[in-house]
C-alpha cells in the first residue's frame, strides 16, 4: 500500500511537471510569435511609408515637367536679345512668361508683359520656335490678359479652384526669372496669406490690387504671367508683382477670377465682355482710401460711368453691393467672376446696402 502511495505521488508529480513545460513552452512561442510579427509588420509598413514618398515624389517631378512644357517666353519685341546681361533686360524688352491654357494657342499672362487688347507680341515655345501672338482680351486693373497664336495640339496646363486654397498649402512657381537663359525655372514654397491688397505706384500713378494670393515661392521680374500651380499640377493663380523691399514675399492673381474667361475662349473663340459700368474697391481697399468707411462684406461703389447701364438706374456712389443675383459677394474677384459669365443683353439683380437700408436694383448688362 505504501507503494502504491509512492507511485502514485511520483506519477501526480511528473503530470504536474509536464504540464508545467507545456505551459512555459506555451507562453515562449507566443511571446516568440508575437515579437516576430511586431518586427515583420514594422518592416512592412516602413517599407510602403518609403514607397508612398518616393512614388509622390516621382509624381511631383512627372508633374513639374509636364507643366513646363505649357510654359512659354514672351516679348514685346522680336528680338531677345543677351538679356542676362542687358540691364532692366526684362523692362527694354517686355520679358515675361506665359501658360498655354488650350490646345488650340491661347495663352495666359499679364497684360504688363503682353500689352493691352489688339496689341501684338511673341511668344517663344518650348522647342525654341518664336509665333507671333494677338493679345484678344486684357484687364489693367487684374494685370491680366489672354493671348492667341496660330497652332494647334499643344500641350495646355489644367486649371484648378483658387477658392479651395489654404494658407500652409505646397506650391510651385514656374517661369522666366531674368529672361530667356533661365527659361523655366521652378521655384517651391507654401501659400502664406489669402486675399492680400497691395498699394502700387507708378508714373506718378495709384493703384489697387486685391484678392491677391500671397506666396513664398521666389519670384522675380520675369517670372510675371507664369502660373503658380499646386500639387496636382493645377493652375492656382498668375503670379504677377512682387515686393522688391522685401524678401520671400510673391503675389499672384487668383485663376478664378478669369476661369470663365478662359473656358469661352476655348470653347467658343471669343468672348464678348458684359459690363456694369462702375468701379467699386473691396473692403481691404477702402480702408485705404477712406478709413472711416466700414462694412464687413460686399464691394464698395466709388464711380459710375456715364452712358452704362449703371448709370440709367438707382444705383449711387456710396452704395454697398452685397450680392448679385442672390450671391453674395466677398471682393471684387467674386463680382468680376460672376459677370464673365452673363453676356451684353444679360440682366442682373443687385442686393444694395444704403445709409443701412437695404434695396434691390435690377442692371441689365451693356457691352464692355
Amino acid at each position: 500500500m505504501y507503494k502504491n502511495k509512492k507511485g502514485k505521488k511520483l506519477i501526480a508529480t511528473i503530470t504536474i511537471v509536464i504540464v508545467m513545460l507545456a505551459i512555459i513552452i506555451g507562453i515562449y512561442k507566443i511571446y516568440a510569435n508575437i515579437d516576430v510579427n511586431t518586427y515583420e509588420n514594422e518592416i512592412t509598413t516602413e517599407r510602403t511609408s518609403k514607397e508612398i514618398i518616393i512614388d509622390n515624389n516621382k509624381d511631383i517631378i512627372e508633374i513639374l515637367q509636364y507643366t513646363n512644357s505649357s510654359i512659354v517666353g514672351i516679348s514685346k519685341i522680336k528680338d531677345k536679345g543677351s538679356t542676362i546681361f542687358l540691364k532692366d533686360g526684362t523692362t527694354k524688352l517686355g520679358l515675361g512668361s506665359g501658360v498655354i491654357i488650350s490646345e488650340d494657342g491661347y495663352i495666359l499672362t499679364n497684360e504688363h508683359v503682353s500689352g493691352e487688347k489688339y496689341n501684338k507680341c511673341y511668344v517663344t515655345l518650348e522647342n525654341g520656335t518664336t509665333h507671333n501672338a494677338n493679345v484678344v482680351w486684357s484687364d489693367s486693373n487684374l494685370d491680366l490678359s489672354i493671348i492667341k497664336i496660330s497652332m494647334r495640339g499643344l500641350t495646355y496646363a489644367k486649371l484648378g479652384d483658387s477658392k479651395e486654397i489654404k494658407v500652409g498649402q505646397t506650391v510651385y512657381a514656374i517661369g522666366n526669372p531674368i529672361g530667356y537663359e533661365f527659361q523655366r525655372t521652378v521655384t517651391s514654397g507654401i501659400i502664406s496669406a489669402l486675399n492680400r491688397t497691395i498699394k502700387i505706384e507708378e508714373d506718378g500713378k495709384t493703384s489697387y490690387m486685391s484678392s491677391l494670393i500671397q506666396t513664398d515661392a521666389t519670384i522675380n521680374p520675369g517670372n510675371s504671367g507664369g502660373p503658380l500651380i499646386n500639387t496636382k499640377g493645377e493652375i492656382i493663380g498668375i503670379n504677377s508683382v512682387k515686393i522688391t523691399s522685401a524678401e520671400g514675399i510673391g503675389f499672384a492673381v487668383p485663376i478664378n477670377c478669369v476661369k470663365s474667361i478662359i473656358e469661352r475662349f476655348a470653347a467658343e473663340g471669343k468672348f464678348d465682355e458684359a459690363g456694369l459700368g462702375i468701379f467699386a474697391y473691396d473692403k481691404n481697399i477702402i480702408s485705404y482710401i477712406a478709413p472711416n468707411i466700414e462694412f464687413q462684406n460686399g464691394i464698395y461703389v466709388e464711380q459710375i460711368s456715364e452712358e452704362s447701364p449703371a448709370k440709367k438706374t438707382d444705383l449711387k456712389v456710396g452704395d454697398i453691393i452685397t450680392k448679385i443675383d442672390g450671391i453674395e459677394l466677398i471682393n471684387m474677384c467674386d463680382l468680376r467672376e460672376y459677370i464673365y459669365t452673363k453676356n451684353p443683353g444679360d440682366e442682373v439683380s443687385l442686393d444694395i446696402l444704403r445709409n443701412k437700408s437695404n434695396l434691390t436694383i435690377k442692371i441689365k448688362l451693356s457691352k464692355k
